[in-house]
């Protein structure tokens, strides 16, 4: 088995996926660590998600994101997020949607365990695509990437919300 570590990183530069080395400290590495984050986030609710429909969509959800990331940390590349990937979420919102009561009030975070780690994995989602707008200022961005992250931030909303109130 390779050794985990290369020593490539130690004086602050990385590997993007098309092979650029850049600083790790940049905007662009800022962002697809943010998604990175995300995703850990999204396991943890995943772990203690008590719907198996739930449990599934996470997965899922998780995979996609190592394509999402591939698309930050490639220059020059078409997308592996399309716009199909974006309706696909907005399906999924509405099919677990469908299966609330209508919403009328604040939401407090916290009722149950996967809940609360759907509602850290929004708050995140958000910051990624904060960073992926602040990232287009100065560099291509697919704009389908920005798109999908404000959807998956109304998916981990809409699952927060399924597993604190569906029994």
């Amino acid at each position: 088995m390779a050794k985990v570590y290369t020593r490539t990183g130690d004086k602050g530069k990385t590997s993007l996926y098309t092979g650029e080395r850049v600083s790790k400290g940049s905007l662009r590495v800022e962002t697809y660590g943010t998604v990175d984050e995300a995703d850990s986030v999204l396991g943890e609710a995943r772990a203690f998600a008590s719907h198996d429909n739930v449990k599934e969509t996470i997965f899922k959800l998780q995979k996609e994101l190592w394509l999402l990331m591939a698309d930050i940390a490639s220059v020059g590349k078409e997308p592996n997020i399309t716009p199909d990937h974006v309706t696909n979420l907005e399906h999924i919102i509405d099919q677990y949607t469908d299966s609330l009561a209508p919403l009328n009030h604040f939401i407090v975070p916290g009722d149950t365990q996967s809940a609360s780690f759907l509602d850290v994995a929004r708050t995140v989602v958000r910051r990624a695509e904060r960073d992926m707008w602040r990232l287009s200022e100065n560099e291509d961005v697919h704009e389908v990437d920005i798109r999908y992250l404000n959807r998956l931030s109304d998916l981990c909303f809409t699952l927060a919300r399924y597993e604190a109130e569906v029994k």
